[in-house]
């Protein structure tokens, strides 16, 4: 046990925070040593303090944790601080952790866009982890900060990276089909969405042109250039409880050969895949070439849920289509999370 990471759950009771949980119990060296949740559960087991939605028990090594707080005392003996608090807690917590020398990987929205942090999805640009060199004198934090993409942005990234790098893109209009999950548990009424569709999503219209600019950005002299792909999102919420899907609509002046297109996306890997990091999907790109996928019901199982599911290439005119799906609770939160302190540890951060 000595050589393993030693980690802490911020927000370990919610959807996001137990999905951690359960891929952290059998993680083979990153443990989970404490669980922290809202103040009137500090105290009792775990167990104790969870609705527990996940498939199958409470793993044995966490149901007995007693529940902590989020200050700095009870979190001074680990190593890394994981962080799956809602957005409205985080900012506070995480920032007052980070000046007393934590290092936090995040889930959360706050600071995702500020240019001293880096916005990690690993697969797409593990790289810029450079800027924590630079983070601690910048901002005079003790600590790291490390923040994950909005998970519909971490979805619709992965097949952009490599076809960003194929073609040259002049536009892309992007609609998303959000599973309900992606609200939280108790996020959407039933009433609200049962046999419903919501064309607007708060918030997510503005993050995810943001968010994928900035992951697809260049790292030059200890500071990260975001990209200006011209992106145009329409965001919708539809009766599905798992798996965010996007239609990517891809304007190029290029003539483009769907072979050409399939391939770079089959074969695409990077430094996760590399070096066979334990959360890593082997392939990060699943394609099919069956017109009638990817569907969430059949298609988010792949690598339990840490690769992206692509279907429907087609170029037309000027416009390369493509349809992409993903585990919006694991590729698009949790398993990003562990998956980037990975990266973050075979580079050596910590």
């Amino acid at each position: 046990m000595a050589d393993k990471i030693k980690v802490s759950l911020l927000g370990s009771t919610g959807m996001v925070g137990q999905k951690m949980v359960r891929m952290l119990s059998k993680h083979p060296y990153i443990e989970l040593v404490k669980v922290s949740a809202s103040p009137q559960k500090i105290g009792k087991k775990y167990k104790e303090s969870v609705k527990w939605i996940e498939p199958g028990d409470i793993p044995e090594n966490i149901a007995e944790l007693p529940i902590v707080s989020t200050e700095y005392e009870d979190h001074k003996d680990v190593d890394v601080v994981l962080s799956a608090l809602p957005n409205e807690l985080a900012e506070d917590v995480e920032l007052k952790l980070v000046k007393q020398g934590k290092i936090v990987v995040s889930n959360a929205s706050p600071f995702r866009m500020d240019p001293d942090v880096p916005l990690i999805n690993p697969e797409v640009n593990w790289e810029h982890l450079e800027l924590l060199k630079y983070q601690k004198s910048n901002k005079n934090w003790n600590g790291l900060l490390v923040k994950n993409p909005n998970c519909t942005a971490a979805i619709l990234s992965m097949p952009i990276k490599p076809l960003e790098r194929l073609i040259k893109i002049n536009a892309m209009y992007i609609v998303t089909l959000q599973a309900v999950s992606g609200a939280g548990y108790s996020g959407l009424p039933f009433m609200a969405i049962d046999g419903n569709i919501v064309p607007w999503i708060k918030g997510e219209e503005e993050k995810i042109p943001k968010e994928i600019n900035k992951m697809l950005g260049k790292f030059e002299t200890g500071k990260l250039k975001s990209s200006s792909l011209e992106i145009h999102p329409t965001t919708t919420r539809v009766p599905v409880k798992v798996g965010h899907m996007g239609v990517i609509n891809i304007v190029t002046n290029d003539n483009v050969d769907e072979k050409e297109v399939q391939k770079a996306l089959d074969g695409f890997a990077s430094l996760p895949q590399h070096k066979n990091l334990p959360t890593a999907p082997k392939k990060p790109i699943i394609l099919f070439k069956d017109e009638d996928r990817p569907q969430p019901a059949r298609d988010l199982q792949y690598y339990d849920g840490m690769a992206v599911t692509v279907g429907r290439v087609k170029f037309e005119g000027n416009v390369l289509r493509l349809v992409v799906l993903g585990d919006n609770l694991v590729r698009g939160a949790a398993g990003i999370t562990i998956l980037t302190l990975e990266v973050m540890k075979e580079l050596g951060y910590f």
